[in-house]
């Protein structure tokens, strides 16, 4: 890796500027919230602004420690990234949980929340305007954020860029000396200089340059000087010149692969994107990038993966465009999405428990290449956590490019089910969600009414989950009217169920109870006896909480009928449980206790200590307000001898609720 090198200037004047006091730029006037230090490095592509931010911060870390997070936010394409997913990546940095579906203000409060008190830096690379940095800012003195942009932030208050232009000569030629080393530059140090000059002394034309150089050992300084000068005007400035000179030393595969590369989704590239991008071996690929690494055009990152400039981006773009059929583009990029889809298959499969090891995990494997699969889950798990902004990106570019719907709904679907697999709905949620509504935008498009129902489904599931239960109720109806479309009857049914359970935590319990009749009914007239028996608990509940104690009892006794025809001993007991609850708030104590001594006994055959012991605590409870302690005591007793130290189990919990 090449050493930081000069920027002495620039640095001093960095540090000095954490203690400076200035003026809000767009009131003139001091500021007065008490805000986190903003620092800002400004400067064109390839002049090194994120490398001078990077060393800044490591000069300055000791003093905030409590570390340093990192953002970016804009894609080497160009492309503004969403501040949102900035937000989230600061908060699970900082261990803390997201909750899928938060917007930009609510993530941004939970991130100044999470700050206060601490002393970190903040790296945010490439802004594009003052507002995405501004919903990252902390409310706390004590943290500093360096940010990097193009130009000027105004409207950020209190903020003076520090301007980079080229590096001075002397550190211009000891940047070249760190790549092709000092013998060429100590034997024509003049023609070294002139180098320097020729590449404006910016850094990324400078480790183009000496890339190609280090690629080279017969190549004279001199030589390489006069190349550039006699370049064409019209080749561009001083980057598209170097790059000009590496591109065409490269043989027409390699050029080829590195045309491709700007497909790669946000700018991560690894061997199996290339391979599928090229259409070359991984072995290939994996050599290809490690010399395009060493001459410059890629930047190395941890995990086997390979960034790309952002300042190389548009030059490579231009080539695309120019050199590659639109056919070819797309089916390079097609090529690209199969591979992913493959290698998440292979992923989701090694996720795999200890019983569904051997046969199980070789029959998931049939058909995945050697090359794409992993040695074990870990290494699955860590390809995932690694390549997960780049997996969000391609599903992204996928639904957005529109003609590749099919794969998109592939990728996304395998994407869903390995982050699942791994992480757990619960742990995955916040990706799950961006996933969900990525499929409704296909399916609206496409007008895939079933699968519109189906995503429509999983975001209400976890707005209802996250305590946005308006919103989830708004869902909910769109997918019946969805569910409807496609003359699905599961979706239909799931939907109104859910309607109804909005309207039960919303407390309305007149509506609640008649979308679970809905519901019931169609289940009824389907015959769908589990569904029956869930939503009559469903509706006993509704009609408990509204006080309605007749239809309540006659819901439960239904249920509990149900759950004996399916021969589901467990639900029986539990929708008896309820039944014996209703009662004694009904004033019907004897009805009670018979009944809760019939679930006992169930319980008891369906081998559930812990509903058994629930129950029993249950009867103790009746017993004392029937005036029988002495029997109370003996069912307590009990209860703890099936719970040992465990009293918190005792909880009863409706399968139907």
């Amino acid at each position: 890796m090449t050493d930081f090198v000069g920027r002495r200037r620039e640095l001093k004047e960095l540090r000095e500027d954490i203690a400076r006091t200035g003026l809000d730029t767009l009131s003139g006037r001091k500021a007065k919230a008490p805000r986190a230090r903003v620092l800002l490095v400004a400067g064109r592509p390839g002049s090194g602004r994120t490398a001078l931010a990077e060393a800044f911060v490591r000069e300055v870390a000791e003093q905030y420690p409590d570390g340093v997070l990192r953002t970016r936010l804009t894609a080497p394409g160009g492309e503004t990234l969403a501040t949102e997913r900035a937000v989230r990546g600061l908060l699970e940095a900082l261990g803390q949980s997201t909750p899928p579906g938060a917007g930009e203000d609510e993530l941004s409060s939970t991130l100044r929340t999470a700050l206060d008190g601490r002393r970190v830096v903040i790296l945010v690379d490439d802004a594009a305007d003052p507002y995405q940095v501004d919903a990252l800012l902390p409310d706390t003195p004590e943290c500093l954020v360096v940010v990097t942009a193009e130009g000027p932030l105004t409207g950020i208050p209190d903020v003076r860029p520090c301007t980079l232009g080229g590096l001075d000569t002397p550190s211009a030629v000891e940047m070249l000396v760190q790549r092709i080393g000092d013998i060429r530059v100590t034997a024509d140090p003049r023609a070294a200089e002139s180098l320097a000059e020729e590449c404006g002394g910016q850094p990324a034309a400078l480790a183009l340059v000496g890339g190609w150089l280090a690629a080279h050992p017969k190549a004279s300084v001199a030589d390489v000087a006069k190349q550039l000068h006699d370049m064409p005007a019209g080749v561009g400035g001083p980057l598209a010149r170097g790059f000009r000179l590496v591109y065409e030393s490269l043989p027409q595969p390699a050029q080829r692969t590195l045309r491709l590369l700007p497909l790669a989704p946000a700018g991560i590239i690894d061997s199996h994107t290339a391979s599928a991008l090229a259409g070359c071996s991984v072995a290939a690929a994996q050599s290809t990038l490690d010399d395009f690494a060493g001459l410059g055009l890629l930047r190395h990152a941890p995990d086997g993966l390979f960034l790309l400039p952002g300042c190389l981006a548009p030059l490579l773009q231009a080539l695309l465009e120019a050199r590659e059929r639109p056919a070819e583009v797309q089916l390079a990029r097609a090529r690209m999405l199969e591979r992913t889809v493959r290698l998440l298959h292979s992923c989701r499969a090694m996720a795999a428990s200890d019983e569904d090891e051997g046969v199980g995990l070789r029959e998931k494997l049939d058909g995945v290449p050697r090359a794409l699969r992993f040695p074990d889950r870990r290494a699955a798990a860590t390809w995932l956590g690694t390549r997960l902004p780049a997996l969000s990106a391609a599903a992204s570019l996928a639904v957005a490019d529109g003609e590749l719907d099919t794969l998109a709904r592939r990728l996304i679907a395998a994407l869903v089910r390995a982050l699942a697999e791994h992480r757990g709905t619960a742990g995955a949620a916040p990706e799950l969600y961006g996933l969900h509504r990525l499929v409704l935008d296909v399916a609206e498009r496409r007008g895939l009414h079933r699968e519109q129902a189906a995503a429509l489904l999983n975001l209400a599931d976890l707005d209802a989950e996250t305590g946005r239960t308006q919103e989830a109720l708004d869902r909910y109806r769109a997918a019946l009217d969805a569910g409807r479309a496609a003359n699905d009857p599961y979706a239909t049914g799931r939907a109104m169920e859910s309607v109804g359970g909005a309207y039960q935590e919303l407390a309305d319990w007149h509506r609640a109870s008649d979308w679970f009749g809905r519901a019931l009914a169609q289940a009824l007239a389907r015959g769908e006896r589990a569904d029956e028996a869930r939503l009559y608990g469903r509706l006993g509940n509704v009609h408990t909480y509204a006080g309605r104690y007749g239809d309540a009892l006659r819901s439960w006794r239904a249920a509990a009928a149900g759950y004996r025809r399916l021969a589901d001993v467990p639900g029986q007991a539990k929708a008896l449980s309820e039944m014996a609850r209703v009662q004694e708030y009904a004033g019907r104590p004897e009805e009670s206790l018979h009944t809760c001594r019939e679930a006992v006994e169930l319980a008891r055959r369906a081998g559930d200590q812990r509903l058994q012991a629930a129950l029993q605590v249950r009867l103790a409870d009746t017993l004392d307000r029937l005036g029988d302690p002495a029997a109370a005591r003996l069912h307590r007793s009990a209860a703890d001898r099936l719970l040992g130290d465990d009293p918190a189990a005792c909880e009863i919990r409706s399968g139907s609720d």
